[in-house]
């Protein structure tokens, strides 16, 4: 229904932030890495990626700074058990590149460290969401491809790819901007270069 609101910052919370747009204020729920990046912007222009949560007693609006955050939203709260509280945890905890690198690498511990996520809620976390991402894919690609879809990292190119897909960029996005980086980056840094590059 929403897919941003721009407007004057009015105020934030560690947990929400109020945009005034031409007068209505609209209150949303936000990560803890989103507010950081809101707070030095009190009374400007900004602009936040928005998801709206139905509920049959309440309408909540998600913000996000980013698509790529948003993308990290929707992509845990599609899975069982994971609902909006433990999913904004997760991305308070983590930014969308680490949390693309701990799911693309099978990194149980950097998710439960976020408070209310157990071990077991982070495997289940990991192994749904690489199901999901090599499913769609599977509908995109040839059978060939197929195979090398979120293999285990063998090496920083992999993972790199791996976390991009979880980001929702396609393997050829992803293929095509890695082939443009410097291979001796470490992967959060080959990371965050493919997203300033795919974001142009």
């Amino acid at each position: 229904m929403f897919y941003s609101v721009t407007g004057t910052l009015v105020t934030t919370e560690i947990a929400a932030a109020v945009v005034d747009v031409s007068g209505v204020a609209f209150y949303l729920s936000i990560s803890a890495k989103t507010h950081a990046k809101l707070s030095p912007k009190l009374g400007e222009r900004v602009t936040l990626f928005t998801y709206l949560s139905v509920k049959e007693d309440a309408l909540d609006l998600f913000g996000f700074i980013s698509q790529e955050e948003l993308h990290a939203y929707k992509l845990l709260i599609s899975v069982s058990g994971v609902g909006p509280k433990a999913a904004m945890a997760i991305l308070s905890q983590l930014t969308p590149e680490q949390f693309a690198v701990a799911v693309g690498t099978g990194d149980t511990k950097a998710i439960s460290k976020a408070p209310g996520v157990g071990a077991k809620t982070a495997a289940r976390i990991i192994l749904e969401l690489k199901d999901k991402i090599a499913q769609q894919l599977s509908s995109e690609e040839d059978a060939q491809t197929r195979e090398d879809v979120l293999l285990p990292g063998r090496d920083t190119l992999s993972e790199a790819t791996n976390a991009l897909l979880v980001l929702g960029y396609t393997r050829a996005e992803a293929a095509s901007v890695l082939k443009t980086l410097d291979p001796t980056l470490s992967l959060e840094d080959m990371i965050t270069a493919s997203l300033q590059k795919l974001m142009k």
